[in-house]
């Protein structure tokens, strides 16, 4: 599969600078593509690659000042990043059409209702009254219990379990391992010390254009949904709990947990290995930085960081003044020296 540097211009809306018929036929890294590749330039640390590589064409800002003659054929974008993107995800569109068929062996319900263009790999199990809508892929392994429904385009990696009754919404991408409807941890205690399980007669929604990275974890409601909501972003290894709502393109990283019936607004950011505390509200952009523990609602637009979680700003100044901590108490005694040495004086 070959594009020319003009039809790739034309898919981005870029300029052309050099040949526009040379063709390419696959990616590569600024400081490794070799002829035949495609490439781009966005970090201005890989700038001297630029006169360099063997790459055949190269898509750059439309502000990139050329200080000495290039090879490649030049592509200027807006946004050589974004324009970088949307050409992955054609080329990964173009690969995903050709994915089509149902393998064998593979386990579909009779009541079970399939969309057009799909394709269902070996291994894989759909339980009773599925419906999958068109252009899904399914990869082995994957579970597909009772009831489940998935949007059209949506594509589930090799090992994702989706309970009974969930709800995946269109263009959801969702990666190995993952589950997707689990019980809820839910266990009230009993008089004599023992745990009595709570039964998760809830759901999963899952809107549209969401992704879910690697063996994440989303559990179902207790009663109604756990909900992420449409554009949201889940890295790998992610504990999303019971009745938790997750905003409008928010994103957490990887290995982070969110306790039961805690709410995250649109927008919000949530860093690597953070831990949030149940019941809790995080309003629209908030913010809260890697290993944070929060255990206490945040406002719009607030970021925080430590255990436990506090103003991130007010959390810098702290660090600087902690640096400075052994200057400090060396000035503090030498004033309370100084102050006896008078005090001595005056008597």
């Amino acid at each position: 599969m070959t594009f020319s540097a003009a039809q790739i211009a034309m898919l981005i809306n870029g300029t052309t600078e050099g040949d526009a018929a040379v063709v390419v036929a696959s990616f590569g890294k600024i400081e490794e593509a070799q002829t035949g590749q495609l490439a781009f330039l966005a970090n201005p640390k890989y700038e001297d690659y630029l006169y360099t590589t063997g790459a055949s064409v190269i898509i750059v800002n439309e502000t990139q000042e050329l200080k000495q003659p290039v090879i490649a054929t030049i592509i200027r974008v807006p946004d050589a990043y974004s324009a970088f993107a949307t050409l992955l995800a054609r080329y990964q569109e173009i690969v995903s059409q050709q994915m089509v068929g149902i393998q064998e062996p593979s386990y579909i319900s009779k009541s079970a209702k399939l969309g057009d263009n799909i394709y269902i790999a070996a291994l894989a199990y759909l339980g009773e009254n599925v419906v999958i809508g068109n252009n899904v892929k399914i990869f082995p392994h994957v579970f597909l219990g009772d009831n489940v429904r998935v949007g059209d385009n949506t594509i589930l990696h090799a090992g994702v379990k989706v309970y009974h009754d969930c709800v995946l919404g269109k263009n959801v991408t969702v990666h190995a391992g993952t589950v997707i409807g689990s019980d809820g941890f839910g266990f009230a205690p009993q008089p004599d010390g023992s745990f009595k399980k709570i039964p998760q007669i809830g759901n999963v929604v899952i809107e549209d254009h969401v992704e879910i990275g690697a063996n994440a974890a989303i559990d179902r409601a207790t009663m109604g949904s756990t909900i992420i909501r449409r554009g949201a972003k889940l890295d790998n290894l992610i504990q999303i709990a019971h009745n938790v709502e997750i905003g409008k393109s928010s994103v957490i990283a990887a290995q982070a947990g969110v306790s039961g019936s805690t709410k995250i607004g649109n927008g919000v950011m949530i860093g690597g290995q953070a831990g949030i505390a149940g019941h809790l509200q995080l309003a629209d952009g908030s913010k809260v930085n890697a290993q944070a523990g929060l255990g206490k609602s945040l406002k719009a637009n607030t970021a925080v960081t430590g255990t436990p979680a506090y103003n991130y700003n007010l959390a810098i100044r702290a660090q600087a003044v902690a640096r400075n901590l052994p200057e400090i108490e060396k000035r503090l005694q030498e004033l309370e020296q100084l102050v006896k040495q008078l005090m001595a004086e005056k008597v």
